[in-house]
């Protein structure tokens, strides 16, 4: 009887847990976070609980330390990614400049701009990480949040492309896709070198 009651208890505890993880609107997490959220100091002990979470199904393990509550083909893939680096990132560059149509060639992968320089694979998504200096990467001039993830208007990629590399080559530079007085009030704001590209 002891022992019956000690598995609904545990059980009890295991809904509880993910319920808390639930409850935060989030549905990728880091171990470290989970330990904050479950209050748990020993990291032996949270692994064992998140490997018998993850072969119950009540989790699914992204890659070494960072979980999800969905699967991984049920998440948006920017909110992969940025959520992936566990720090401020948001979607640029070569992402939104061939969304947008300011570029013709696809980037190889995702582009990031973030606190490191990285390239990383999840679930066969290639990303890549640029590197800004905090100042820049905090400043939320032309970024704004689209279903959770931050985002740059084009704009911002524009004048986030050409903080990495000034010499780069837009397709559509000149056509009515870019606006370069915008691009220039946004370096203006974020503390960019103006760009002289007309």
């Amino acid at each position: 009887m002891i022992k019956k009651h000690s598995k609904m208890d545990s059980r009890v505890s295991a809904a509880n847990r993910i319920a808390i993880l639930a409850s935060k609107d989030e549905i990728l997490f880091h171990i470290s976070d989970v330990a904050n959220l479950w209050e748990v100091t020993d990291k032996n002990v949270l692994r064992k609980m998140l490997s018998r979470y993850t072969q119950r199904g009540l989790m699914v393990r992204v890659h070494r330390g960072f979980y999800s509550l969905k699967k991984i083909s049920e998440i948006d893939p920017y909110l992969l990614g940025v959520k992936a680096l566990h720090g401020p990132a948001y979607i640029s560059c070569e992402t939104i400049l061939f969304r947008d149509g300011i570029i013709n060639q696809p980037a190889q992968g995702i582009t990031i701009v973030s606190s490191v320089s990285k390239y990383f694979t999840i679930a066969g998504i290639a990303y890549k990480s640029r590197k800004m200096r905090d100042e820049f990467l905090f400043n939320n001039a032309g970024i704004e949040v689209q279903s959770g993830v931050r985002v740059a208007s084009s704009a911002r990629a524009i004048a986030d492309i050409y903080y990495f590399n000034p010499r780069k080559y837009l397709d559509a530079l000149g056509s009515s896709l870019v606006d370069m007085d915008e691009v220039r009030e946004i370096q203006k704001a974020v503390g960019f070198k103006l760009s002289k590209k007309s």
